[in-house]
């Protein structure tokens, strides 16, 4: 199962190249900030790790270990890869809602129940996953004024596979102080969850297992053992040297998915009169999205400190639209340490066919989903984050953050039991990162 908000607070670190152009000038301003020697001229292998731990109260928990190498070859050309190890456990929600009695749900697998106490979000306790990532990329000058990079891309969870590839062009003008840079990917791919895919609005099966009829009649429920998509991304951005203090960068990102996009894990409860649950259908999403954003960068470098600032606005044709706000404050000491405190603010719209729930005196709608993630929300992170440049050269970080996210209701009305449930329950999260390079 992805989680999409979880795996978004995986932040992965790596050195900034040494460039005499603007990529030098981004790498001053990002190494300054990792507290790295920018003129460094060393050839070796550079290593970065990091290891971090999100956990939800009550629900997922995730630890992640990652190890980024990277090599300067002759003529600017680099090669960085990077393996990332996660584990992801704990109980999701499945999206139906809360009731005045025990509810029973049946596993997706179709192996089993499991029951949720009176008036509690159901969770399906049985989440868990281990996900291993590969990165590779090289880089390399084409010509003056222009660095091209292509890259592979594979990640292969238990009922996951994706694999992708990416290429880039940067190119430097206005005397080296502005780059335009343009990027492509395409991303392949299967999903194959254990019990199969679920048909559209089909009934989850509640009964006994293990009787003989069972695995026929689950069998029925079912559509298939696989399905596929694709994500293919565009990218064009602009990045601009101000003065030898400030530098701004600007993006637009396009992209296009096709294929399976539902969650077969997830279920809408339909509902009665009285808001008491009469059956519990599996979710139906539309079969393509498209995704557009705009993205807006600006860090400034005072005597002792830096500022690091950026907005993004993303829409898509789900009708979801979404504000980012993140800044960063790093307070730079004579020891070569820093202190670096972290807000980032998050506001989303609902997308148009989410509902928290049907209603049985309704017909059934050409695509629906209650899955809280795709619904109206906000959240917010506050964090601080420590670093210092060891005596050997090395570096060491430690970060600490809270993360809370904040379902809202977008203006549907509860009937009977449902107006005394909590249909929109918050998230809250701690995050703890530790990090080395050498």
């Amino acid at each position: 199962m992805q989680l999409t908000q979880t795996k978004d607070t995986l932040a992965n670190q790596q050195k900034a190249d040494n460039k005499k152009n603007i990529a030098g000038a981004l790498a001053l301003a990002t190494c300054a900030l990792l507290g790295t020697d920018v003129n460094a001229t060393e050839q070796d292998w550079q290593f970065d790790s990091a290891f971090l731990f999100y956990g939800e109260i009550e629900r997922v928990m995730a630890a992640e270990a990652m190890v980024n190498a990277k090599k300067e070859f002759a003529d600017e050309q680099v090669l960085n890869v990077r393996l990332t190890l996660d584990t992801l456990t704990g109980a999701s929600a499945n999206g139906a809602v809360a009731q005045p009695y025990v509810q029973t749900f049946t596993r997706p697998s179709g192996k089993g129940q499991y029951q949720i106490n009176a008036n509690d979000t159901p969770l399906d306790n049985t989440f868990h996953d281990t996900r291993v990532q590969l990165n590779a990329q090289w880089t390399q000058p084409l010509a003056p004024n222009y660095t091209a990079s292509a890259g592979v891309h594979l990640s292969k969870e238990y009922d996951y596979l994706s694999l992708g590839i990416n290429g880039n062009l940067a190119i430097d003008f206005n005397q080296k102080n502005t780059t335009l840079s343009l990027g492509l990917s395409h991303f392949q791919d299967t999903f194959t969850p254990e019990g199969g895919l679920p048909k559209p609005y089909a009934a989850m099966l509640i009964g006994d297992s293990e009787s003989p009829t069972w695995d026929q009649s689950f069998a029925n429920t079912r559509i298939g053992d696989s399905e596929t998509k694709t994500t293919t991304d565009f990218l064009i951005g602009l990045t601009q040297v101000i003065n030898r203090r400030m530098l701004m960068q600007l993006n637009y990102s396009h992209s296009v998915v096709d294929g399976y996009l539902t969650d077969p894990f997830k279920v809408l409860s339909l509902v009665d009169e009285q808001g008491l649950s009469q059956a519990q259908l599996y979710e139906n999403r539309p079969d393509q999205r498209t995704k557009q954003s705009v993205y807006w960068q600006s860090k400034y470098h005072f005597d002792n400190s830096i500022m690091d600032l950026s907005y993004r606005y993303m829409w898509d044709d789900w009708n979801i639209k979404s504000h980012t706000v993140d800044t960063r404050y790093r307070f730079l000491f004579s020891d070569n340490s820093y202190l670096e405190p972290h807000v980032r603010y998050y506001q989303q719209s609902a997308a148009e066919f989410y509902q928290p729930f049907l209603n049985q005196n309704q017909a059934l709608p050409e695509f629906a989903s209650a899955d809280y993630r795709i619904g109206e929300m906000n959240a917010y992170t506050l964090g601080l984050k420590y670093g210092l440049r060891l005596s050997d050269g090395n570096d060491f970080a430690l970060r600490v953050e809270y993360y809370s996210q904040n379902p809202t209701d977008a203006g549907f009305s509860a009937p009977g039991a449902l107006a005394n449930q909590d249909l929109y329950p918050s998230i809250d999260a701690l995050i703890l990162q530790f990090s080395y390079s050498f």
